[in-house]
């Protein structure tokens, strides 16, 4: 999708935001249709109307009254979705948005709405008659500052990258794509890009990365990507972590029935670090970050773990392994004590990783658990709003610690079947010493019915998130 301001020249297909029909332009609409609008929106509760010009639609859009201007702007998001439809039904391929005494941050929320409304994944469709025509929205010059506009470009961008990653089949995104793909993200935003091979892994003795790549065919990758503007406002890093399982089939505790048809979604957060990573970078936002991906599939191959398996961590931790299918921890886990290198201020990680996050609260929100970092839980809460991906803090109580000690091992990597989004969050911070906020995004990440603009399949859940948190870093005093 391309974004552009524009003065209007009378002949683009215009569409115009206005809180109710008094705020309406008689130079753009005849006094009967706005008072059609008006008569319609208090009889019906109808909210959009499209009158044919012939040459070109002139359509309005009342956004819906809502105290709270965060739940407003959502509003802005879901009409825009809205609106994307009635364009490709008319094949309609551009649109100048027009606000009528809107706020620019609803006309910005309307636009966002509009192109990840608008994202389809046809990579592998033949059939061209459904595509989506519309690419280009025009914002009219005076609505929206043209630093918001391009920062509108670059995130909406980057969440239809973190989709289409996370719809790729396995056949296509193993690990070693999933490393290029990002190399290749990296290299057109200035972002520095390392792959370590497996050689370089088993020398740093990461022993759940490699514990749960032992059935697979391929090899695993551990990507290290760093944006270091020389201007940075933080002195320690702030390191993001995602957990990159390209596909889980369950490994030798194999999941049973369709439970495994999603499961190449398993890198999700994986693709939300990468992409979120490139955004700040392409908005050259002063701050330093550093992203972390491990990542794997995971399969039952003849040497693959099995129950009972003991394996010792990058951090020299032994974690006795008592089902397979809770191998995103693993790899997390090892990660989680590289980042100690960096000393960081934060350490962020999101992952697909429990049935039990989602069960718990739905596709509505994020899980969240925190060590040491109260405050920055706190601000990313209010990303979270900002954006709606709203975060749910969980419990972090000792107690839950005790669940995961081994009878052979330090730890093991199942607890019970109760609070089980809580004690996979425990057993990540036993790998930690710094500030650290665990996101288990297994609900939102990916979606089998259609939700507004969130679309269908990988959402990019977290990208804007991310992008939103580094933005409120950036603006400190």
């Amino acid at each position: 999708m391309q974004f552009s301001l524009s003065s209007g020249g009378g002949t683009e297909h215009t569409l115009l935001l206005a809180k109710n029909a008094r705020d309406l332009d008689p130079g753009l609409l005849s006094k009967e249709e706005i008072k059609f609008i008006a008569n319609r929106k208090k009889e019906f509760k109808e909210e959009f109307f499209a009158f044919n010009r012939l040459t070109r639609w002139v359509m309005v859009r009342l956004i819906k009254e809502e105290k709270d201007p965060l739940k407003r702007q959502e509003e802005c998001r879901k009409a825009g979705d809205l609106a994307a439809k009635f364009l490709n039904d008319h094949n309609l391929s551009s649109v100048l948005v027009d606000g009528h005494g809107t706020e620019p941050r609803e006309v910005s929320a309307f636009a966002e709405g509009l192109a990840l409304g608008n994202y389809q994944f046809g990579k592998y469709k033949n059939d061209t008659e459904k595509k989506n025509r519309l690419n280009r929205i025009l914002i009219r010059k005076g609505t929206l500052p043209e630093k918001d506009l391009r920062n509108l470009q670059i995130i909406t961008e980057a969440v239809g990258r973190c989709r289409d990653l996370v719809n790729e089949p396995y056949s296509f995104l193993n690990a070693l794509v999933f490393a290029e793909e990002i190399r290749k993200m990296g290299k057109e935003a200035g972002v520095s890009v390392e792959i370590l091979n497996r050689k370089q892994l088993e020398s740093l003795k990461m022993g759940g990365l490699l514990g749960v790549n032992q059935g697979s065919s391929e090899p695993p990758t551990f990507t290290v990507m760093e944006w270091k503007p020389a201007r940075a406002k933080n002195r320690k890093p702030y390191v993001f972590i995602g957990k990159g399982i390209v596909f889980d089939s369950g490994g030798m505790n194999l999941k049973p029935g369709d439970s495994m048809l999603t499961m190449k979604c398993d890198m999700s957060g994986a693709a939300a670090v990468a992409t979120a990573l490139t955004a700040i970078a392409k908005a050259n936002l002063p701050v330093h970050v550093v992203g972390l991906i491990p990542a794997t599939d995971n399969r039952p191959g003849p040497h693959a773990l099995v129950p009972g398996d003991i394996l010792r961590m990058h951090n020299k931790m032994t974690v006795e392994v008592l089902n397979t299918d809770a191998e995103g921890r693993l790899i997390l886990a090892d990660a989680l004590s590289y980042a100690r290198r960096y000393d960081p201020a934060l350490v962020i990680d999101l992952a697909t990783l429990t049935g039990s996050a989602a069960r718990a609260i739905g596709r509505f929100g994020i899980v969240a658990m925190e060590a040491k970092a109260e405050k920055e839980l706190a601000e990313l809460k209010k990303s979270g709003w900002e954006v709606y991906e709203r975060l749910v803090e969980f419990p972090n109580w000792d107690e839950y610690g005790e669940l995961m000690k081994s009878d052979v091992a330090d730890l093991k990597n199942l607890g019970p079947a109760e609070g089980g989004a809580i004690t996979a969050g425990k057993f990540l911070e036993k790998f930690t010493d710094y500030p650290y906020i665990h996101l288990d995004i297994a609900g939102p990440a990916f979606l089998e019915k259609r939700d507004s603009y969130r679309g269908i399949g990988g959402t990019g859940v977290g990208v804007r998130l991310l992008f939103d948190f580094v933005k409120r870093i950036e603006n400190r005093g």
